[in-house]
């Protein structure tokens, strides 16, 4: 078994640590966030630190890196309060990871990816026309993050859009179906395939698959 301690970790090279370090935990949802500038510039960048917090109500969480490396989806956030969460497919993963490309704030991130812009009544933020799952939230919290300057940014979900799907009878959205994508590190995306379900566990209960 091979050890890595604290001091040969903070030694590595930046961009193989942050491979290593982003691969360890694991697959993760591969997502653009659609946002609009207070001034009406569109901007679309991807994320992979989703995750859910709560489900009544509906709070959805991501982490937002230092205001020096991303600010503008934050500070679309801040001003407007609104923004969108698309789900990725292979058929647009390319334009999809070309959004973590540092772009100024006057670039519309749709028009300079190739993907499409889609705009839904009563939600002022843009939607991925080309993504089968998307979610609008509107802004309930920013958390600083001192260690590392990031932000945990919260949100409700306000508005569901599923395309050639439904939920299960239970609720649950079989995402597989969907040919949503997951990421590894910051560059490396993949398929999921659900391999088993189980019902809900209880102490006095064997376990029993679905």
């Amino acid at each position: 078994m091979q050890h890595f301690n604290q001091q040969i970790i903070a030694g590595w090279e930046r961009f193989y640590r942050a491979n290593l370090i982003q691969s360890i935990t694991g697959f993760k949802p591969a997502s653009l966030i659609g946002t609009t500038s207070p001034d009406g510039i569109p901007n679309l960048a991807i994320f992979s630190s989703i995750v859910h917090l709560g489900s009544n109500p509906a709070l959805i969480g991501y982490i937002n890196r230092p205001i020096s490396a991303a600010p503008h989806t934050l500070a679309n956030i801040q001003a407007t309060k609104v923004y969108t969460i698309n789900h990725i497919q292979a058929a647009f993963v390319a334009q999809a990871h070309q959004t973590s490309a540092k772009y100024d704030a006057a670039v519309n991130e749709f028009i300079a990816t190739g993907l499409t812009m889609q705009w839904i009544e009563g939600i002022e933020a843009p939607f991925v026309a080309e993504s089968n799952i998307r979610y609008a939230l509107q802004l309930v919290e920013i958390i600083p993050i001192t260690h590392n300057h990031t932000f945990l940014v919260i949100g409700e979900i306000t508005d569901i859009f599923l395309k050639d799907i439904l939920p299960e009878a239970d609720g649950l959205i079989a995402i597989d179906k969907t040919g949503s994508l997951a990421c590894l590190g910051s560059d490396t995306y993949c398929c999921g395939n659900i391999t088993q379900r189980f019902h809900y566990a209880k102490p006095d209960r064997p376990v029993t698959s679905i």
